[in-house]
């Protein structure tokens, strides 16, 4: 088990203080002289006004909007700590503007509503959108989030919920060079996801439309399976496409002669005898935070060749972070009004072809790589 040599919490909350968050808004143009008043706002800025009024299209040329995204959330599952409301949130919004910038040179302003209703946050967003060039859906729960995400698709702008896609996305890149590190054919391959929430489905998606054809689903209560009558209605549509065999249990018996594993749930839910359990050479990515679902250490003792993590102190970091950034950019530079299956897939391929000799300990690229937001926005408006 890692212990942690320094306390990240105190040393953010101490930070934060001192800083009082970690955004702010500098201006493009100065203002030091009566003229550029003039330019900058009265009288000019009303010739600007009337030419947006004319052709709201000239908004992504005249402002910012273009470079400017939203995060928004209700701060209904925030990180691993669950419903913690709108101002709790408000930390991990700023952190994922803060990236924004420091990775694609993204402009990003948090929005944390006060209002978990469905109905209210599609209609807050849909009010919301002539100021950005796009909406970064974040931290907001399950089934709730799948709804609100499929409303605001006729947008004109990309909605896209990280939570849901940048997971599926980092999933896909550690998977793709897990297999060839391990010998394995994604379409023969049999998964395992803890987790179906927002990432476990978004993934298994992902994973089926780039050719995965054998995957199993396990919530709090065990295998998502036909025998089940508490599904909810998303949970059980997912048995159109996973659980082929139609095996009932728990993890235990999910994971018995399974290929790959990939936890998006909870600490400590995989024991040592479950990881033996799996075939030869198995993959696990453990990626509940900030504790797995079973520790690194630990499932490669069992037998696992390849073991990721959502933790950025252990070898192959599978997190959001490496995505949001540049699927953004790439779409704002391709202007796109959607972000697709497609860009999808080619961000994930992207993402893995970074990495251009995969080992066990090397399946995807360092979160801090200057050259990721790069990459992935190159593949992103490729596929546009």
């Amino acid at each position: 088990m890692a212990t942690e040599s320094r306390d990240y919490g105190r040393e953010a909350v101490d930070r934060h203080r001192e800083t009082r968050g970690k955004v702010s808004i500098a201006p493009k143009i100065k203002v030091e002289t009566l003229d550029d008043l003039s330019i900058a706002y009265t009288p000019g800025v009303a010739t600007v006004c009337m030419t947006i009024a004319g052709d709201k299209s000239e908004s992504f040329q005249l402002t910012n909007r273009a470079n400017t995204i939203a995060v928004v959330t209700d701060g209904s599952a925030v990180l691993g700590l669950g419903n913690i409301g709108a101002e709790a949130a408000m930390p991990v919004m700023e952190g994922k503007s803060v990236l924004f910038k420091s990775l694609a040179g993204v402009d990003a302003i948090p929005i944390c509503l006060a209002n978990q209703s469905i109905d209210s946050i599609i209609e807050t967003v849909r009010n919301l959108a002539p100021s950005f060039g796009g909406i970064n859906l974040e931290d907001i729960a399950a089934p709730g989030c799948f709804a609100i995400e499929d409303a605001l698709q006729n947008l004109g702008i990309p909605v896209f919920h990280d939570d849901q896609h940048g997971t599926a996305i980092a999933v896909l890149a550690g998977v793709i060079n897990a297999c060839l590190v391990t010998g394995r054919k994604i379409q023969d391959a049999k998964f395992v996801f803890a987790g179906a929430g927002a990432g476990g489905i978004a993934s298994t998606k992902l994973l089926q439309d780039f050719g995965a054809t054998h995957v199993t689903l396990v919530d709090s209560t065990g295998i998502i399976s036909r025998d089940r009558t508490d599904l909810t209605p998303i949970k059980a549509s997912m048995l159109d496409s996973t659980n082929p065999d139609n095996i009932s249990g728990g993890m235990a018996e999910a994971l018995r002669g399974a290929d790959v594993f990939i936890g998006l749930a909870a600490a400590d839910t995989v024991s040592a005898e479950m990881v033996s359990s799996m075939a030869k050479d198995s993959v696990v990515f453990a990626m509940a935070n900030p504790i797995p679902e079973i520790w690194p250490d630990v499932a490669a003792a069992a037998g696992a060749a390849v073991v990721g993590t959502g933790r950025s102190d252990f070898p192959n970091q599978i997190n959001n972070s490496l995505v949001f950034p540049g699927v953004f950019r790439g779409a704002l530079d391709s202007h796109s009004t959607k972000i697709t299956t497609e860009m999808k897939l080619a961000a994930a391929e992207g993402l893995a072809a970074m990495v251009k000799e995969p080992t066990p300990g090397n399946v995807i690229p360092w979160s801090l790589d200057r050259e990721v937001a790069q990459t992935v926005a190159k593949a992103v408006a490729g596929a546009a």
